[in-house]
Order: C-alpha cells, then structure tokens, then sequence
C-alpha cells in the first residue's frame, strides 16, 4: 500500500521532479518526420535580469501549451535562451569596475569583453535558475545565449548578405541619444514622463528692422542650432512674416521664416524655431524643406564648437540657464511661463535622451531586396495573407500601423559588449563589409585597396540578433530536419509592448532569409499589473518575486527587497507602510502548481492583469482539494479489486462468465460523461489560447463535480452496493482520478506528477516500477459518445433534490448532526432508488415516500419546498411558540432589509452615479430577500394561520 503523505506539502515534490525531468531528456524532442510538431520559442529574457511576474505569466501559458503538445504526441520544442543585453550588461559589469576605481577605458576592449564573459559566466544563470523552479520544460540542450559561437556566425552572416543586398546601409540619422552612455539606445530604452518644466518666450528680430516675431521653447538652448521660424500656413497673425528672415539672437545667423502644416498654432504663439539636427520632428520638417542641420551638442551632451564662443564646452543644462539669462540682458525674453511637458528618459542611466545626428548603420525596411519586395513589405503580406495569425485578431491593426509607416531601423550601438559590426575601413575612407578581417582583405583587394584596414567599433542593437532567433537557433543557414520541423514555429506568446521591436523584426527577417515565417500565431497576453492596478515596477517598489510566491517570504525580509532601487528613494517609508498593509505576516509559500494554477487562470485576452496573491490561496486550496481526494480514491481502490480486468461485451452478456462483472450506477456513468466534455472544454480553451477557460474547466469539474459530489455518492455507493457495483464505483473513482491528473498537467506539473506515479498503477495506466511519468503519459481526448443524457438527467435531480433539503435544514435551523426524517411525494420511484444517497448527502434519518393526500395532512404546518417535481419536507418535532417568535425576528429582520434596498433603488442619484454593476448586485439582493421573506411568511401561515 502507498501511503501519501497527509497534506500537500510543495517545496519536496518540486525539488523531486523537477531534476528528475530534466536528467530523463524528456524536454528534448523528438524528432519523427511522421509526427505533427510543436515549437515555441522564449522570448529571451536579458542574462542580466530576476524572473519577475511579467516572466512567469508568459512562461506558464508557454510551458502550459508545451506538455500539452508533448503529451499528444507532437514533437514538442521549446527553444530557451538568455539575451546578452548590450547597454544593460555592460552597466553592470561598468558598476562593478567602478567599485574598484577602474574604467573600461582602463581595461581596453579585449579585456572589458573578457571580464563581461567572466560575469556571465558566474552570475549570468540566475533566470534560467529561476525558470527551474516554474516548472518550465524547455529543451535545455537547445539553449542559447544571443553571444554564442553559433548565433554569432548567424548575425556576421545576415548583415553581410542585407549589406550586399544593398538593404543595410551606413548614414548620418538623427537617433535618440544617452549623453551618459555616449550611444544610441531603442525607443523601448527610452520611457517618456510629464514633468514640470518651463515654456520661454523669446523675440527673434526681424532682419529689416521693421519689428520681431515671439517663438516659444522649452529647450531655449538648441536655439543656438536653429536654422528657421516655422509657423502655420493658415495663421493669420503670421502671414505677412513668411518669406521674411530673422536675426537668431545669440548669433547673429540670418534665418528664414517659413510655413508649414506641422505647427500647432495653438502652442504657445505659435510660432516656433526649427532645430533639426535635436528634434526630430524638426528634422522631417527641415527634410522637406531643405533646410541645412546645424548640431550644437558633441556626444556627451556638451555645447560644441558649432555654438559661439561664450557657450563652448558648457553642459547643456548650464548653457540652458546662460542663454537665458542672455536673452534677458538683451530685453528678447518676452515672458517664462510654468509647463508640463513629457521628458523622454533612458531606462538604464536616468539620463534624459537627446535627438542626436550621428552616423549609423541602418537597415533598410522599404527598399526592396533581390527578390523584388522589401523587408517591411513580406512582413506585410505575411500577416495580411494568413500565415501569421494574431490572437486577439485586433493586434493586427497595431502591427499594420507601426509597419505601414516604418522608418528605417538604426542597428548601431557605441558599446563594447556585443556583437561587432563587421565592417572595416580603409584609410581613403572606403568600407568594406565582410565575415571576417580575411575576407575583408580579399574584398578591398579586389576594389583595388591593399592597405591598413579598421575595425568599426560599434555593436550591433541586442534586437538585431533577437529577430534570428526563430532560423539561427535551428541551425540556418545550412538546412536541418529541426528547420523542417520546427520552422515556421506554431506559436509566439508575448506581451504587447514588443510587438514592434521583437514581433514584427522576427516576421521581416525570417521571411527573408528563410521564406518562411517565424511562427504560425502570435498570441499577444495582458500585462500583469498589481492588485491595485498599477504597474509593477521595482523604482516604484511594488514587484512581486515569483519565487517569493512558492517558497514564502518574511515581512522583514519582503520589506528589503521592496526598498532596493527605488526610483524616489525618499519613497521608502510609504512602500514599507503599503507592503505592511498588504503582506502583515510576509508571503505564505504556495507552491509553484499554486502559483502556475493562479496565472492560468488570469490568462484571459484582456490587456492588463491585477495580480492578487490572495487568488494563490485559493489554488493552493484546488491543490491541497486534489491531494485529500487522491488519499481517499487511494484507500479506496488500492489493493482492491477495480474492476480492471480485461473483458470484451461479449463476455459481459447473459450466462458468460463476466456477466454482471461491473454495474454502473447512474452516478458512475454520469462522471464519466461529464469528464468528457470538461476534455472536450479543455482542448477549445488550448485551441483557443484561453488558458483561463481551461482552468476555469478543471477547476470546477474536480473541485464541484468530482470531489464535492461524486466521492460523496462514491461513499455510499462502497459502503452498500452490491460487488458489482463496487467494482463499478472503484473502476470509476480511480480512472477518473488518473485521467483527471493528466488533464492538469499541463497547469499543474508537480503534483499531478507525485499522485499519478501512484494512482496510474491502481488504474492500471502504467506498469509498477516502470519510469513512466505523466510528462509523457497521452493526453485524455473527448469521446462525448460516452456522456449518458438520462444519468445526466438522474443526477441533476438528485442534486436539486439535495440542494432543496439542504436549504430546508438551514431555513430550520437544525444542527449538522441532527438527522431527520424526509417526507417526499412525486415520482416514489426514483425516491426509492435515491433514498440511500438522498440520507447520506442531506444527513437524514430515513425517507418516506407519500401519496399527495399523505403529504398534505403531513407538512400542513411544515415548510415545505420544490425540486422539480418532487414536494419535500422535513419531518420535526416543532415548538409552535418558539418557532414563531424565530420566524417573526427573521421576517422583520428581512422586511428591514427590504426597505433599505428599496430605499437605495429608489433614490435616483444612487442609481445615476453608482457603477452599473452595484446598482444591478443591490437589485439582486432585494429580489433574495423578497424570495425569503415570502418562503418564510408562508411557513408561518403553515405554523399558524392566524397570524400569517
């Protein structure tokens, strides 16, 4: 006999199997030409970075897709790895420096890349650590980090290929700049926040004397960079001054005054001055125009020498006040008013961002390549055709927007880490683009350069190398039966936030190097937010660990996580005040089934989330429900004869030797059709990307249908049905059960992995001492021929007939102990055959069935209640007097709550300013207390007409 332990205890069974799945190679794939495939690539997180909450709600609906997959049979790869992180890696490893009073600089770059590869090598596991712990069955020997050999060749090989294409191109663009950095950064680097500012003012005199024109500036300094006035065609206050120039004051350039549909005459005067080479709107304006760029910023954000003398060599917020002050000796600030305006700030530095004119390497997005279309354009047509789905479809318009007008990508980064740009200059200023300095020779060689060659410096964007996952991580460019496999891959499951920078430049880059696209759908999953609905956000103090939720954490220890990186470190003692509101004993442990249970659940098509770890609870209830039923299904069956043994019809029928073998009740044959159809739930939840539906399934299938009233019925049906009918019940608790843990496994790894190892033997589903694991076992499929509507039928009147009694017993206030006796009238046979169930489920005495007549003269002062056509009551010795003095308090007690509800809905603001869904649940509780209030004056009519 297997003895499980009494309660669900997590943390043993998670250390158990998780290493034991991973050392068996069951996470590796097969790889059966003959067998449907399954692929899903991880997004990669950064190698610098914690799994948080984000992490973990995506990687449960990818690992959750993946054993489901595997256990039908698919070859199942899910393709893990670690981003190297360009700017965020080399902050760390540049912080660690500092601490030691040393720069990169100090090091060089041969020995500041090997100290980074030395970080990675020590530190950079912990989110691949933390992904252990989840439960995530990737195939860890397909591992990858974005720096390997392998993938490294990968990206040499597709900038070569795009530059001889004539799609990648070297250019002086303006970007967004990180002045600490000294290197462009992604727009996903860069987040935009309002702050408090000022608005300038400022004359620009005519040139002919004849008066000034008022321009206003929340960046007065990049005036010294101003090559126009620009205001609105249509304004009339500035028609005469177009065609006219102005004196730049500070200056003393000439600048025209010009017109264009740009501006906004509703901002400040509506004029304003054109700085292309620092704004980017500037910068298409002075494209149209052909206005000249004139940059007053060296890199790391100084005033350069293209500014007079006087601001040289001053930081850009010193010169800012300079020119002002300036402005105002000379009597041209006209006025400086107070201004919210939104400041774009680098995630990494702090660092507020500048649009900067450099020269970068670009690839080009609408110039079409050898095969005719461009790059943007077979993304297009990828997703407008079909082969790229998006789940909910509405992402589609999203997508179509962002790549309809899509600019060219700047691929460049001035860092060390990362992937070098493979070009080489000569010393005449040609480049030559190459796989290697060899090649590199042989090209320059045969343009006729013999000479020194130099290296570029740059690296390329971390999302350079992210967007050849899908191909570089299976093996291109050679040709591999994984490609034929796993190639397009079925599904991306994603946030929307990286649908423009990862998403879309996997769909371009893939499609044109393979053909193919990366993947067949897109599902696009809500953000997880707090349970207040905010972002979570570790400078805001208000980040949940995953790890945290299944091992538990202590208040003190919570409270120091919490107050790590704030982004406002005078905010410390409002995030531990909140954190001792929300956590007072610290986070309880719940497991990671719990926890992966929790997210499932919520993964509904929403765009946001609210996380509430208290919902945890509530699964880690389902889990410690599963276990306590398992124990009982175990002692039940194990060691018993269930009714397994193998049999065809024919031997069941009449005078063969099976015949009345096993006798199912209508019971056993309805829990066996409801299985069906929660398995026939299930695959639409998972076809249909609901994962909440399929927990939503499962959930109320165990919890409501198998545990709360099948074992109860399985109770009675052991304790005094015929060996027949116990076989019966034994077979259909302990199948149900086995199929019941395979239909959760994919939400729920570790437990269903601990209690199927056992209850698979007592179902006759895996041979004792076999390594067979649920992992592996096939995953249950519908057979909806098995649902039996009359056992359906049977029981849902049982149920009601149960419900009624159990209401009876409250509304009569009888212990839960006390067994009474039921009167019944209606259909005597189906009462005769629910008699046992109905005294066991309504804790009764006996059951009696009665004639109308009988029953009337019987329950003439009883309450007496419906369960379709059956007329039930309970049969009690009643004190008449004490009774009614019970009723008159409950009835007055219901007549005051009635009229405050009524008072409520009659009051028209309430009903006008309340949310829809208050107003609609007060509705509900008057029509409750209505339906009481007349059962109750009914039974007291009963007890006594005369006061009624």
């Amino acid at each position: 006999m297997t003895e499980l332990a009494k309660s669900f205890e997590p943390a043993a069974i998670e250390a158990l199997w998780g290493p034991l799945w991973e050392a068996s190679g069951i996470y590796e794939p097969t790889l059966d030409p003959n067998r449907p495939s399954f692929c899903i690539q991880l997004p990669p997180p950064n190698v610098t970075g914690t799994l948080h909450m984000g992490h973990a709600f995506n990687q449960t609906i990818m690992d959750a897709l993946t054993r489901y997959h595997r256990m039908r049979g698919f070859n199942a790869l899910w393709v893990p790895g670690t981003d190297h992180a360009g700017i965020a890696t080399q902050i760390v490893v540049e912080r660690q420096l500092q601490e030691q009073g040393l720069s990169r600089h100090d090091l060089g770059r041969k020995n500041f890349v090997a100290q980074v590869w030395d970080w990675k090598a020590s530190s950079g596991a912990t989110i691949t650590q933390q992904m252990r712990r989840m439960g995530d069955s990737v195939s860890w020997g397909h591992e990858y980090f974005t720096m390997d050999d392998k993938l490294s060749k990968v990206v040499v090989e597709t900038f070569v290929r795009l530059y001889d294409e004539g799609l990648i191109y070297r250019g002086k663009r303006l970007v967004s700049w990180d002045p600490a950095l000294k290197s462009a950064v992604s727009d996903l680097e860069v987040e935009s926040e309002e702050e408090d500012g000022f608005l300038w003012h400022i004359r620009y005199p005519l040139e002919d004397g004849s008066g000034g024109i008022v321009v206003a500036t929340t960046r007065p300094e990049t005036m010294l960079g101003d090559v126009a006035v620009m205001v609105h065609p249509d304004d009339e206050r500035y028609t005469s001054f177009v065609g006219k120039t102005v004196r730049l004051p500070l200056t003393d350039r000439l600048i025209p005054v010009i017109a264009d549909d740009y501006v906004d005459r509703e901002f400040g005067t509506g004029a304003v001055k054109v700085t292309p080479a620092h704004d980017a709107n500037d910068y298409a304006v002075g494209q149209r125009h052909g206005l000249p760029s004139i940059g007053i910023l060296a890199l790391d954000a100084t005033v350069n020498d293209n500014a007079p003398a006087a601001y040289r060599g001053l930081d850009r917020f010193e010169a800012r006040k300079r020119v002002v002050a300036d402005l105002g000796a000379m009597g041209l600030l006209v006025e400086t008013k107070k201004h919210r305006l939104t400041v774009p700030r680098c995630t990494r530095t702090g660092q507020i961002v500048e649009p900067m004119l450099t020269d970068q390497w670009f690839v080009a997005m609408t110039k079409p390549g050898a095969g005719g279309q461009s790059i943007a354009q077979q993304a297009i047509d990828a997703v407008a055709s079909g082969e790229v789905r998006f789940v909910p479809e509405n992402w589609v318009n999203t997508y179509n927007q962002w790549m309809n007008n899509i600019q060219d990508w700047c691929i460049s980064r001035q860092l060390w880490w990362g992937h070098q740009i493979p070009a080489w200059y000569a010393a005449d200023g040609q480049v030559v683009v190459a796989r290697d300095e060899a090649e590199a020779r042989q090209r320059a060689a045969a343009a006729g350069y013999t000479g020194a060659l130099t290296r570029d410096e740059d690296v390329l964007d971390t999302w350079y190398s992210s967007a050849l996952v899908p191909f570089s991580t299976l093996g291109w460019p050679a040709r591999t039966l994984e490609q034929d496999l796993f190639l397009p891959g079925s599904v991306l499951v994603t946030g929307y936030d990286i649908i423009f920078f990862w998403v879309a430049r996997m769909i371009m880059m893939t499609k044109h190097f393979t053909g193919k696209p990366p993947f067949r759908r897109v599902y696009i999953h809500g953000l997880v937010l707090d349970a207040h609905g905010h972002k979570m956000s570790k400078s805001e103090g208000n980040v949940l660990d995953p790890v945290d939720l299944i091992d538990g954490i202590e208040l003190p220890g919570l409270l120091a996580k919490r107050v790590v990186g704030l982004r406002k470190p005078e905010d410390a003692p409002k995030v531990r005040k909140a954190t001792e509101a929300e956590f007072p004993q610290g986070i309880p442990g719940y497991g990671a089934d719990a926890l992966r249970f929790t997210f499932a659940a919520l993964a509904s098509l929403g765009r946001t989330i609210n996380f509430d770890s208290k919902r945890c609870e509530g699964y880690r209830n389902f889990c410690n429900k599963l276990w306590n039923a398992t124990r009982f299904v175990l002692m039940n069956c194990e060691g018993q004869d269930c009714g397994l043994k193998d049999h065809t019809k024919a031997e069941c029928a009449p005078g063969q030797p099976l015949h009345g073998y096993l006798q199912f009740s209508p019971a056993d044959r309805w829990i066996t059709g409801e299985l069906q159809r929660v398995e026939a739930a299930v695959a639409q939840g998972f076809a249909d990307y609901r994962l909440d539906n399929v927990a939503g399934a499962a959930y109320a299938f165990v919890w409501d249908e198998y545990c709360d009233w099948y074992l109860e019925i399985a109770k009675v049906q052991l304790q005094q049905g015929t060996e027949a009918q116990q076989r019966a019940t034994r077979r259909t608790l302990i199948r149900t059960l086995e199929t019941v843990l395979r239909l959760l496994h994919p939400l729920t790894p570790f437990i269903t992995a601990e209690l199927w190892d056992t209850v698979a033997v007592v179902a006759g589903r895996k041979m004792a001492g076999s390594t067979d694991t649920v992992a592996s076992a096939p995953y249950p499929q519908a057979q909806l021929g098995k649902v039996d509507p009359e056992a359906h039928a049977w029981v849902a009147r049982l149920k009601a007939a149960v419900v009624a009694c159990r209401q009876l017993r409250s509304e009569m206030n009888l212990q839960p102990g006390e067994r009474v006796p039921l009167l019944a009238a209606g259909d005597a046979g189906f009462v005769e055959t629910a008699a046992p169930l109905l005294k066991a489920l309504a804790r009764l005495s006996e059951v009696r069935t009665l004639d109308e007549g009988a029953f009337a003269a019987a329950t003439a002062a009883a309450p007496v209640t419906l369960a379709g056509d059956l007329r039930m009551a309970l049969h009690v010795e009643v004190d008449v007097d004490a009774e009614l003095e019970r009723l008159g308090k409950e009835i007055a007690r219901l007549q005051g709550e009635i009229g405050k509800a009524e008072g409520k809905l009659g009051n028209a603001g309430f009903v006008s300013r309340a949310p829809a869904s208050v107003v609609e649940q007060e509705r509900q509780r008057l029509a409750g207390f209505s339906q009481s209030l007349a059962r109750l004056q009914d039974q007291r009519r009963r007890l006594a007409p005369s006061s009624a």
